[in-house]
């Protein structure tokens, strides 16, 4: 009989995740009909908010801080990790006048007019020029402390919302079928990827009032997922097939695929540091990658013994639907359809924590990392605590240099074998 662990590895000896809270969506009738399900949960870069898409065409955000505070984290129970958001005056997105948020960031709720399917949060670097040079009159002029929303529809279209007026500001069309992911460059020049059904990938800058700025092309299924490196250079993307694309954003072309897995990739993530690559996938697998050199460092099995290629898409008890890397750069997490939240350590081959959780379709770490989102098919919403660990200072330092080095340069430092594997994750 198949396994969720290894037979080294006795399950009573993981540790077990602790649960922490529950978001739950209003009951009503209607509640039992398919679109219930949180297709995406996201938390804002600034830790102000939470969103997630509470099923029924409805997204709801909530301040973070709001959330914590009913959250046992840490010692007598106080919320130690709760970045308080940033109170800054800041533009509206119509052009002038200055507006003072109120004191605490207030709850909404967004009918977006249809099932919603992908939701990410941007923010804007006001001197981070739009890619778009020839015009000079734009409708919107982003502040600095401007939070967007986007949501991707069932029908195809992107709306993009104020978060803090709840105010719609964009709707984007020309997907021709259900977009199921939507990614920011993570350097605040609101580029935005969109991932759909339609077999495309479509990158648009809202910074030139949300002209599409380019179809990128290869998938020949449906894309699931895509996902910015740190410092905006690349992306990756997933879907329904078995190789893994990276793109140059700069100039918005293909960089290669890699190839591993064995079923369809539905997942991807890069670590903070962007040295390394995680996707998930139906295969039973999360593979960590050196995208850099195209090479497989990590393997995460969720089946033992794991399936055959030829046979990959049999278990589908085991199939994962999401992965998540921690801002700490130590950690990952994976949900599965064996009922089961994992934690990770990169340095180790089997979970170092596990919960308990029924019918997980996502998950997103908070900006702090303390805590782990989960969405559900029934539309509601569980948080963990991540399993907690002092990093070492050799981890730091190898983070700080991972930042802003590819493999290929390290691998030319005039320095000891031993530290070149350490800081090209060779031995994690």
């Amino acid at each position: 009989m198949a396994a969720s662990f290894p037979d080294s590895v006795n399950e009573n000896d993981i540790g077990k995740a602790k649960f922490i809270g529950e978001l739950l969506v209003p009951v009503a009738p209607f509640d039992q009909k398919a679109g219930r399900e949180t297709w995406t949960v996201a938390f804002a870069p600034n830790g102000s908010y939470f969103a997630w898409s509470q099923g029924h065409r409805i997204v709801r955000l909530i301040p973070w801080a709001k959330c914590l505070k009913n959250f046992s984290i840490g010692h007598n129970g106080e919320a130690t990790n709760a970045s308080s958001p940033r109170r800054l005056s800041r533009q509206n997105s119509n052009g002038g006048q200055e507006i003072q948020p109120a004191d605490e960031p207030r709850e909404h709720t967004i009918d977006c007019g249809d099932i919603v399917c992908g939701l990410a949060f941007g923010s804007s670097v006001p001197e981070k020029q739009s890619r778009c040079v020839n015009i000079e009159w734009h409708r919107f002029k982003f502040g600095q402390d401007q939070l967007l929303l986007a949501t991707g529809l069932n029908n195809g279209r992107i709306k993009i919302w104020d978060v803090y007026t709840g105010k719609l500001l964009l709707n984007l069309m020309d997907h021709t079928e259900l977009v199921r992911d939507l990614t920011f460059a993570p350097d605040g020049s609101l580029m935005l990827v969109s991932a759909s059904r339609d077999k495309t990938l479509r990158v648009w800058d809202l910074k030139d009032d949300g002209n599409m700025v380019k179809v990128l092309r290869g998938h020949q299924n449906w894309v699931y997922c895509s996902a910015f490196s740190p410092d905006s250079s690349i992306l990756c993307s997933v879907g329904a097939g078995k190789a893994v694309f990276l793109w140059n954003m700069d100039k918005l072309t293909l960089i290669r695929k890699l190839e591993g897995h064995h079923n369809d990739v539905v997942s991807c993530e890069f670590s903070p540091d962007g040295a390394l690559l995680a996707t998930a996938s139906y295969d039973t697998r999360v593979i960590v990658w050196d995208h850099h050199k195209a090479t497989i460092l990590l393997e995460l099995g969720h089946l033992f013994p794991p399936p055959s290629p030829i046979f990959a898409g049999g278990a589908n008890d085991r199939w994962v639907r999401s992965v998540s890397f921690c801002p700490d750069g130590r950690h990952l997490a994976s949900i599965t359809d064996d009922r089961m939240v994992r934690f990770w350590s990169i340095e180790e081959k089997a979970p170092q924590a596990i919960g308990s959780l029924s019918n997980g379709l996502c998950c997103a770490f908070s900006a702090e990392g303390s805590v782990l989102a989960t969405g559900t098919r029934g539309g509601s919403v569980l948080f963990w605590e991540c399993p907690r660990s002092v990093a070492s200072l050799q981890h730091m330092c190898r983070m700080s240099i991972r930042r802003l080095t590819t493999t290929q340069q390290v691998e030319t430092l005039a320095i000891p074998t031993p530290l070149r594997d350490y800081l090209t994750y060779k031995i994690i």
